[in-house]
């Protein structure tokens, strides 16, 4: 099945994989109600939640952390105690915050993969999380390869990642189209010569879709926006 835009000159198809994130790009944002949820765990409001968590997640999503280390370095910077119970009980909701799969978006991958094109996850990714995403997610046998940050010990943006993901595929960068919700993310795939959409909304994607030529498109009038962050 060879579906996809074609290269009238060279008769070569100009997209033959797809490089997705996950994170607020096949699940949904965060809600306000799951944030506030960890902070109450540790005593601390939602805002200082968040400016720690989105500070201190590198390590902990390359591997270098266990979940145990990571959750008790995060009660250091809050300057509150921690316990057994309350580090197992963020681990289970920070997996439960990321868990929200967007289906327009799994539909279409869906159909992507049936299409003919190659696929990969690329995703910074932490240990629970991932052993909760081959568990639990059906939609995963439409993705060929899975790169996530834990296991490879790279994160995005970080050139070694793009790589990795490139050599698995086993296409050109230039036929490569990479999504993902983070503008220095998406940079660094187009440094690599990969071509890259930002995520903004299942419509948005839609659209830039369309621009592209490219052939298979999520259902129209989805909506999937980002919270503002």
């Amino acid at each position: 099945m060879n579906a996809g835009p074609i290269d009238l000159l060279t008769g070569r198809r100009e997209i033959s994989a797809v490089i997705l994130d996950y994170g607020e790009v096949l699940c949904s944002p965060p809600s306000p109600d799951a944030i506030a949820g960890m902070a109450g765990v540790l005593g601390i409001d939602a805002q200082n939640f968040l400016a720690i968590y989105r500070s201190s997640r590198n390590p902990y999503d390359r591997g270098d952390l266990t979940a145990h280390a990571y959750w008790v370095e995060f009660a250091r910077r809050a300057n509150v105690p921690i316990g057994h119970q309350d580090i197992r009980k963020l681990r289970r909701l920070d997996v439960a915050m990321w868990s929200n799969v967007t289906e327009e978006m799994t539909e279409w991958l869906a159909r992507v993969h049936s299409g003919g094109f190659r696929t990969a996850i690329l995703s910074n990714m932490q240990t629970d999380m991932a052993a909760h995403t081959r568990n639990n997610f059906a939609w995963l046998r439409h993705i060929d390869h899975q790169v996530l940050s834990c296991e490879v010990r790279s994160i995005k943006p970080d050139p070694a990642i793009y790589r990795h993901a490139l050599s698995l595929l086993e296409v050109p960068p230039s036929e490569v189209l990479f999504v993902d919700d983070r503008e220095e993310n998406i940079q660094a795939a187009r440094s690599a010569g990969i071509r890259g959409i930002l995520f903004q909304s299942v419509s948005q994607f839609r659209v830039e879709l369309q621009a592209l030529g490219f052939p298979i498109l999520p259902a129209p009038g989805s909506a999937g926006q980002r919270s503002p962050e």
